[in-house]
């Protein structure tokens, strides 16, 4: 975060704006990950407003896509939706073709939030045939866990499929030493676990990574690994 505001305060001050539109896009990703709708949807109208302006084509997508996702994940789907593959539209359209995958699993995430399992799911299959074939594996281990995810919130809840997913997401995190992603496997993971009576293997599995962390606690990813941690059925099985 110190050095986001940094690479912000640096571009704003050498009023070179192609700097200021790639620091502002980095800033939205990295609220992004760190799952703060309100801090992404200003990066993205501040985003949108410069590269409209300075007529960055690029930037423009990508502020779209930030933007429409910031509206989705507050509950206006159908424009947030439309949003952002206008904006995936406008970032392919020139010739940028490794920011597919990149799209996708933000139109899967997105999707999942407003009840469209469906489709995220369908958005997921192509995103992770994208990011097999391009090598690209930042992605791969949040693009499992969010499929095992969407997966458990269908109808029908495939459990068995789920927890693959999951066990697949934290493998890629761990071989590529992501601790971020593998935190974020092990919760979805052990709160599938913990709801099928199984609170120790939750514990044995989460416990350990939470502890590696000395930051970030006001997180939401760690915040709610520590819940889930404190929740009293797992706790009592720990004791005992």
């Amino acid at each position: 975060m110190r050095r986001s505001q940094q690479a912000l305060t640096l571009a704003q001050e050498s009023v070179h704006t192609y700097s200021l539109a790639y620091a502002q896009f980095w800033a939205a990703y990295l609220h992004h990950r760190r799952r703060d709708v309100l801090a992404v949807q200003a990066q993205a109208d501040a985003l949108l407003a410069l590269a409209t302006a300075q007529g960055f084509s690029f930037w423009v997508g990508f502020g779209t896509c930030w933007r429409g996702w910031g509206l989705a994940m507050q509950g206006q789907g159908t424009e947030g939706m439309a949003q952002m593959h206008q904006g995936m539209a406008t970032i392919l359209a020139t010739g940028q073709m490794l920011a597919r995958s990149f799209c996708l699993v933000l139109l899967a995430e997105a999707a999942g939030h407003i009840g469209q399992m469906a489709e995220g799911l369908r958005l997921l299959t192509e995103a992770l045939a994208v990011l097999e074939a391009s090598g690209r594996g930042d992605l791969l281990a949040e693009a499992y866990r969010l499929q095992g995810e969407l997966l458990l919130r269908q109808a029908s809840q495939e459990a068995i499929q789920a927890e693959v997913c999951f066990q697949q997401a934290q493998a890629i995190a761990c071989r590529q030493q992501a601790i971020a992603w593998e935190l974020r496997a092990a919760v979805s993971l052990s709160r599938l676990w913990q709801q099928q009576g199984k609170p120790d293997a939750a514990r044995q599995l989460l416990a350990p990574l939470y502890s590696w962390f000395t930051e970030g606690f006001d997180t939401a990813d760690l915040q709610e690994a520590k819940a889930l941690l404190e929740d009293e059925t797992m706790t009592k099985q720990g004791r005992g």
